[in-house]
């Protein structure tokens, strides 16, 4: 059974002011287990995007077309990396000056969390992908910005627009027009930007070339929940 319609954009808001509110009340200082989280996320969006994207827009339409948009993804991500820094796959390596707004990280974030949006559309697991690959990312930001020297307001204001962007690309590709005949062109761009994101996750997740056994563990439950769900 299919969300509700509302609940596809009340959602992806609840889990980034939730993981804001755990950074503001707890001041987390350990990681590690929000590293196991990403590491989670990063395997089920993955394996949700093999197993539940894919096959819907190869399905009748232009491989090529297809795969070109796909690739455009992995570079949009790339360039938009330049100014996020990571922050999409769990790294902050900004340096934020004393109450300066950090437009770059803002516009990359916002750009990205808004095509994350589009492939949505009343699927429910793509919607669970993407809440809980937010979840980790937006503690992170939230951990990085609340230890800034950045204002209060700025920082509410940071996390308020962020919080819209993704329920913003559903609505955009649920009332649009084009989208309706079109939309498996944008979904196409939005799996490149996930197979960027996951990837890295993942190969970060084993930085160093270290076996860690938690990691491999949480990484193949993410695979199977995927497959289940």
């Amino acid at each position: 059974m299919n969300f509700p319609f509302f609940m596809i954009f009340a959602v992806p808001i609840l889990a980034v002011w939730a993981s804001f509110a755990f950074v503001w009340i707890a001041r987390p200082k350990d990681k590690k287990n929000i590293k196991l989280l990403l590491a989670f996320s990063g395997a089920f969006l993955l394996a949700l995007t093999f197993f539940e994207l894919l096959p819907e827009v190869y399905e009748g339409h232009s491989p090529k077309t297809i795969a070109l948009l796909i690739l455009a993804g992995i570079l949009l991500q790339v360039f938009l990396e330049f100014f996020s820094k990571g922050a999409e796959h769990g790294h902050m390596h900004v340096d934020l000056q004393e109450n300066k707004f950090p437009l770059f990280l803002f516009l990359s974030l916002a750009l990205h969390a808004l095509i994350e949006g589009v492939p949505i559309d009343g699927n429910n697991s793509i919607l669970y992908g993407i809440v809980i690959h937010k979840i980790p990312v937006a503690i992170i930001l939230s951990i990085f910005l609340v230890n800034s020297k950045m204002k209060r307001g700025l920082i509410i204001l940071f996390i308020a627009v962020f919080s819209i962007m993704t329920p913003l690309g559903s609505y955009i590709a649920t009332q649009s027009a084009w989208m309706e005949n079109n939309g498996y062109l944008m979904t196409s761009l939005a799996i490149g930007v996930f197979l960027h994101i996951s990837t890295v996750i993942l190969f970060e997740s084993s930085q160093g070339h270290s076996f860690n056994l938690r990691k491999l563990v949480v990484i193949i439950l993410g695979i199977g929940i995927a497959y289940l769900v």
